[in-house]
């Protein structure tokens, strides 16, 4: 029978957990901060891994708070509601300068900047699970569901139109055969995105969703963001966070200036849009064909010349054959690849941006573009998922 054990938490690490060790052996355990002292279960060993669960914290941190919310440490949403702000924001920055070294063999010592924003209420889109009458999420490494009421890191829209559906699903027209869906809300308008059904839902589910919803969009909302007003439609992507989006896009772009700018998966186009006020010509490569449909159409409603062209970054780089002046790149979480890293060094343009939400996979990227003759100049993290474990990085380099 597995004993608890005691153990002195080192720093937190990316994922959520936290690590210390114990003879030898390293050992993680979520919701522990560092320095603290706590007394932990096992769960499950992996050669020289331990992972653990927190029984108690025998000596707490001092920058220990109470979490907001009664679903912490349940709901997988969110990892590090127990910990202050501040030092949530300083663990991101020692995570991605420990992962950039370990990955990519850069020893980044300069400083990294913060662009911070609120700590609640900031996503502007949330996806649900729905398991019988429930709503809510999974929990914490599991595939139960944790059913809620309100989610205090989603936006005020967002938990008025959850607690629309939580009445909804207690009517017997709901469709049981709906698995999760998404809302996206620019707070005046809200999409309702089914994304996982047993079966096709029909139009009169959404012509109930309207009924009931204020401001429910069918299709696609229009989300502004500083200067410019973007068409999203329910097959784009936007970023999550309402406060902190056009910050994003300043930062990315910075004091770029130049004839050409080449803006890979360029989504609907919010740096684009920022790029073709500082460019002579834009172009936009973004691969879906929803996105690249509204791209053309924000480019066309801001006046301004951004050519959209639908197609794989890949494919779209094996054909260039002039460098641009800068290149924006903000792609999946998978990162650039190998393929693109190549066609870049290729290239060579004068100057780089990257917009990565892992930063294993950025370490990675950064690494190749270094070694090929690129030097890193600013890095800085823009805090889109507070009271997460989830780091959005900008890195910005330039050709030496």
């Amino acid at each position: 029978m597995q004993t608890n054990f005691e153990l002195t938490i080192e720093k937190l690490v990316y994922g959520g957990d936290a690590l210390g060790r114990v003879d030898g052996r390293v050992v993680l355990a979520p919701f522990a901060l560092p320095g603290e002292t706590v007394s932990v279960l096992p769960e499950s060993v992996r050669s020289s891994l331990l992972r653990a669960k927190v029984d108690s914290v025998l000596a707490p941190s001092t920058k220990r708070i109470e979490p907001a919310c009664s679903y912490f440490m349940r709901c997988g949403g969110c990892h590090y509601q127990h910990a202050s702000y501040e030092l949530q924001v300083d663990s991101k920055k020692d995570i991605l300068r420990e992962v950039l070294r370990r990955i990519g063999k850069i020893d980044w010592t300069d400083e990294i900047d913060t662009v911070l924003g609120d700590e609640w209420g900031y996503r502007n889109r949330t996806q649900f699970r729905i398991e019988g009458d429930e709503i809510g999420f999974r929990e914490a490494r599991s595939h139960k569901l944790c059913g809620i009421e309100a989610c205090p890191i989603s936006s005020p829209r967002i938990n008025e139109t959850l607690a629309v559906l939580g009445r909804m699903m207690r009517d017997s027209r709901w469709p049981r055969f709906i698995k999760s869906l998404e809302l996206f809300t620019n707070e005046t308008e809200v999409q309702v995105n089914v994304l996982e059904s047993d079966r096709p839902v029909a139009r009169r589910f959404f012509d109930w969703c309207a009924e009931g919803i204020p401001g429910a969009a069918a299709g696609s909302l229009d989300y502004r963001c500083g200067p410019f007003l973007f068409r999203v439609g329910n097959k784009s992507f936007f970023q999550v966070n309402r406060f902190l989006a056009q910050s994003l896009a300043d930062v990315a772009v910075g004091d770029a200036r130049g004839e050409t700018a080449l803006d890979l998966y360029a989504g609907v186009g919010l740096f684009s849009l920022a790029l073709a006020s500082r460019f002579t010509r834009v172009t936009a490569v973004e691969s879906g064909a929803g996105a690249a449909r509204d791209l053309k159409h924000n480019a066309a409603l801001a006046g301004l010349p951004v050519e959209a062209v639908q197609s794989d970054a890949t494919l779209y780089l094996e054909k260039v054959d002039h460098a641009p002046d800068f290149v924006m790149a903000d792609p999946p979480r998978s990162g650039l690849g190998k393929t693109v890293v190549r066609e870049l060094i290729r290239l060579a343009p004068r100057e780089i941006a990257v917009v990565a939400c892992d930063p294993a996979t950025l370490a990675r990227d950064l690494a190749e573009l270094l070694a090929a003759g690129y030097k890193l100049k600013k890095l800085t993290v823009i805090d889109l998922f507070p009271q997460t474990f989830h780091i959005e990085t900008v890195a910005r380099l330039e050709w030496e």
